[in-house]
């Protein structure tokens, strides 16, 4: 008796290494993973026959046609674009900027946000259109 019961002990497997693998690899893609990242708010973005796809947007500036800024999801005031987009440009310095203005939106406030991301050290940035047809 006492020789089967240590054969049925030998014969368990432990699984505490293959969770820790398990583990390890979830933390790995969720730290590498490159989530899809939006304005806050949806803009009708103008034509342009020369628009070219951006791969990488880390900081998207939504300017909308009722005169808002959005940034990261939340509603900013333009005077705080440069302050912001240099706190987000110290977090990733190789971050693209990308400025979502509505056709409809303003030029002074659109021209306002720009030299904004100008005064952050920014010169990198990309005004968004669509593609023209």
């Amino acid at each position: 008796m006492r020789r089967h019961a240590s054969d049925a002990e030998e014969a368990e497997i432990d699984m505490t290494p293959m969770l820790d693998i398990v583990f390890i690899m979830l933390i790995f893609f969720i730290v590498t993973a490159s989530f899809v990242k939006e304005a806050g708010v949806e803009v009708s973005r103008p034509d342009a026959q020369t628009a070219v796809a951006q791969d990488k947007a880390n900081i998207l500036i939504a300017v909308t046609e009722k005169g808002e800024v959005w940034l990261q999801r939340r509603q900013i005031d333009p005077r705080a674009v440069r302050a912001n987009v240099e706190r987000l440009r110290a977090e990733n310095p190789e971050g693209s900027v990308v400025i979502q203005a509505d056709k409809n939106a303003r030029v002074g406030l659109t021209t306002q946000v720009i030299d904004a991301v100008r005064e952050a050290g920014v010169m990198d940035y990309v005004l968004a259109t669509q593609e023209g047809q």
